[in-house]
């Protein structure tokens, strides 16, 4: 990956990989749930708290990090599934199948995922019997041994006997050329041992595994697509979705319109018969019922925008609330505010919140009406029904249904621009 950041840490539509890897498993409500990182990774530990951690601390391959949680698993004689941490798009459905798999009367010690492809690649390959039992898995530089067709290839992700565990990876060695513990390995010695071994198959997509920025970058396209079909096949409308892009969490009410062109970061909720326009930017923020946002609007963390709403083109919302039916639709910034229901924001308008040591509240009251280039000076309250003219900086509060203007002295003087041309010299070149 060529970063700082631990590889499992790389964000997918906002979200760790390792976090994906979890959630999907989250609903099978494992007993015990066992990351295995390197030493040092205290950031990958935060990551996935509460689950339990194991420290691999040397990297001798994947058959030895399974090694390494064998203490957190310790009287464990379920079904124990190995999924890796930067594989995203694993879903729940499929480790189900697998657990499922072993949940027979003739169960088998090990389950192993698999899929199809057309680009067979750097996959290993997966030897089955006639019956479809799977007999051993050969890696890509022994791809020459193999005597039948091959049909499926490894994902890596398996199920396995957790009261067999021990004495499977107990029989792995370092005998192959990269000197490491394989955990395929454990399919040739569960049959050595008398048992046998099933096959899953799944979708080629949902074996992604990120091992670079261009995987990373595959991933969040593979993701977005995913939700993308999810939103839409939930009644949202999107012009066009490969243009929208979104976050493991967004959600979307029905009959709600997404224009092109719009990005939406995590903890989003927007409500039903909303309407985002182009270019757009929303993150941590609540989007009532019947709202209109944009086109180039920005709602910062904190925003919340309420029913019927609308917030215009170049418009930025930040820790502010905007009530029901009010309307800020050009050029303003409102922060550390709030905004009552029917209140009008007129273009140009700014809450100065920061005095450049603290930050400060405006109030806004209902059915306010701000004019245009309007500075409003926090801490302030605007009352309810009160009119500020435009161009004015207001420093105090202003009380219900009041009307304040505060403007410098014009000072006209007849014939003085053409006294000001007189004295300057003539400027002949055209611009």
């Amino acid at each position: 990956m060529q970063s700082d950041l631990p590889k499992v840490l790389h964000l997918i539509a906002g979200k760790p990989m390792i976090s994906h890897v979890l959630a999907a498993l989250e609903p099978l409500r494992p007993e015990r749930s066992v990351v295995v990182i390197s030493p040092g990774q205290d950031a990958v530990m935060a990551a996935v708290a509460p689950a339990t951690i194991a420290v691999q601390h040397e990297a001798r391959g994947t058959g030895d990090a399974a090694s390494a949680a064998l203490d957190a698993l310790s009287g464990f004689a379920g079904t124990v599934l190995v999924a890796f941490g930067a594989d995203p798009m694993i879903t729940t459905g499929t480790l189900r199948r697998m657990a499922e798999a072993r949940d027979r009367i003739d169960p088998p010690d090990v389950v192993v995922l698999g899929f199809q492809t057309d680009d067979a690649g750097r996959y290993g390959r997966l030897v089955q019997d006639a019956e479809g039992r799977l007999e051993r898995i050969i890696e890509v530089s022994e791809a020459h041994t193999i005597d039948r067709p091959v049909r499926l290839y490894n994902a890596g992700v398996m199920a396995i006997d957790g009261a067999k565990l021990a004495g499977l990876l107990g029989g792995l060695d370092t005998g192959n050329a990269k000197g490491e513990y394989y955990l395929t390995d454990i399919v040739a010695i569960a049959r050595a041992q008398g048992g046998h071994v099933a096959v899953v198959e799944a979708p080629q997509i949902e074996t992604l595994g990120v091992d670079s920025r261009g995987d990373l970058a595959r991933g969040e396209a593979l993701m977005q697509q995913r939700l993308r079909t999810a939103v839409m096949e939930s009644g949202v409308t999107m012009v066009a979705p490969e243009t929208v892009f979104l976050s493991y969490d967004t959600v979307i009410g029905r009959d709600s319109i997404l224009h092109p062109n719009i990005t939406i970061g995590p903890k989003v909720t927007i409500g039903e018969r909303v309407v985002i326009k182009s270019f757009c930017h929303l993150e941590d923020a609540t989007v009532a019922d019947g709202a209109i946002i944009g086109p180039y609007a920005r709602l910062r963390p904190g925003a919340e925008i309420g029913e019927g709403a609308h917030v215009g083109n170049f418009v930025e919302i930040k820790a502010a609330s905007i009530g029901a039916g009010a309307k800020a639709n050009h050029l303003s910034y409102i922060g550390d505010a709030s905004v009552g229901p029917g209140a009008n924001i007129g273009a140009g308008t700014i809450t100065c919140n920061h005095d450049g040591i603290s930050k400060h509240r405006t109030e806004i009251g209902a059915g306010a009406f701000i004019g245009s280039n309007t500075a409003l000076v926090a801490p302030i309250s605007i009352g309810a029904g009160a009119i500020v003219g435009a161009g004015s900086t207001v420093t105090q509060s202003v009380e219900a249904d009041a009307l304040v203007v505060v403007r410098g002295v014009a000072k006209l003087v007849p014939n003085g621009a053409t006294r000001f041309r007189s004295k300057r010299p003539r400027d002949n070149k055209k611009g």
